[in-house]
């Protein structure tokens, strides 16, 4: 069985406080976005939010489960502990909730690229990490969140298992690498809306 944990118990303070995951990109709110990327490669889908009335915002999107942090303020190392621990699956695919344009293909090829190992997590160099767009055996994230000392998502990969995959090995899936679009800020997102717009062939004012 696989999993999906969406983390989207963020502050939303690079935003000017308005919640990413409704941010709208070619017609969808984010979460709409992943939810229906992920619905075909995984199981099931969990959203971490922060407490119970951030997770009534997610009450009318189908077939997800949302869960609030069980310890409070820790980022997405608090967030992962509350996925890990209601996800059914023996590998967990895990996303930020501000990544409109996760690839289905992508996230399959990591899913199968783990074999033996605790996490596979794309690399772009040796500092630069995707963990949030990522793959974990779900007993290795428990054992290791279970007893952690660090906040630090750098450490916790370090101490796993890890396969390493070069994002290049990736634009097979994906030739523009989309997939891993962040989004933090307003402008940014008007960027990529607009840029959308130019490859559609529509006018931009």
């Amino acid at each position: 069985m696989r999993s999906a944990v969406v983390l989207a118990g963020g502050e939303a303070r690079r935003a000017n406080g308005q919640e990413k995951y409704f941010f709208t990109y070619e017609g969808k709110t984010f979460i709409e976005r992943l939810v229906g990327s992920l619905s075909g490669i995984v199981d099931e889908i969990v959203i971490v939010a922060r407490d119970p009335v951030q997770c009534t915002r997610f009450k009318k999107i189908s077939n997800v489960t949302c869960v609030s942090d069980i310890r409070q303020g820790l980022g997405p190392i608090g967030g992962l502990h509350a996925g890990s621990l209601v996800a059914g699956g023996d590998l967990i695919f895990v996303s930020a909730c501000d990544m409109p344009s996760v690839n289905a293909g992508v996230v399959s090829y990591l899913f199968r690229a783990i074999g033996q190992y605790d996490a596979v997590i794309p690399r772009w160099n040796e500092q630069m990490l995707e963990p949030l767009h990522a793959v974990y055996r779900r007993a290795a994230l428990l054992a290791y969140l279970e007893s952690h000392t660090s906040l630090s998502l750098r450490t916790m990969i370090q101490s796993l298992n890890t396969r390493y995959i070069p994002v290049d090995e990736l634009r097979a899936f994906d030739p523009d690498l989309r997939t891993f679009t962040n989004i933090n800020k307003l402008e940014e997102l008007e960027h990529i809306n607009l840029s959308s717009s130019k490859e559609d062939g529509e006018p931009v004012p």
